[in-house]
């Protein structure tokens, strides 16, 4: 699918729609997307901050998709867990940059090369409001593994 369809596509999807989350930027690389969560009256809490299930949920599902997009076919990729690290009120937009890079490509090949391990790499983002501050910070856990078909012989 391509990057502009995939991103709209997601925009309409009513768990991101009606949380008031939106997609701004997906890279045609997958190594890069940008995420906002705008305030309105039907993401606040109590207080009047944003909810934090929807600052949890801008975030759920690009750690992965982005990992599965720069490997090939032969790996299985999961998310495993998450938590959310919450810093200070959230309000106005906010945003969460997400940034895979080369360095983190390789370790994940390089931790699952051998026959069967599983790799479990945690990736944070960090989310921000207008002025740069971070009001949360949400960690995910991966589940990495070569497919069972795909997986070289150690020996022979």
């Amino acid at each position: 699918m391509k990057v502009g369809t995939l991103r709209r596509g997601m925009n309409l999807w009513p768990p991101f729609l009606f949380a008031g989350i939106r997609i701004a930027r997906i890279a045609d690389d997958f190594r890069a997307v940008d995420v906002e969560l705008r305030e309105r009256f039907y993401n606040r809490n109590y207080v009047g901050c944003h909810f934090g299930g929807s600052l949890f949920a801008m975030t759920d599902p690009f750690w992965m998709m982005m990992v599965m997009r720069n490997l090939d076919r032969s790996y299985t990729v999961w998310d495993k867990s998450a938590d959310i690290e919450f810093m200070k009120p959230g309000q106005g937009t906010v945003t969460a940059r997400f940034r895979l890079t080369d360095d983190m490509l390789e370790d994940i090949k390089a931790n699952t090369a051998d026959e069967g391990s599983k790799y479990l790499p945690r990736y944070s983002v960090d989310i921000t409001d207008a002025d740069g501050h971070a009001v949360a910070r949400v960690s995910k856990t991966l589940h990495i593994r070569r497919k069972p078909d795909t997986r070289t012989r150690i020996g022979g």
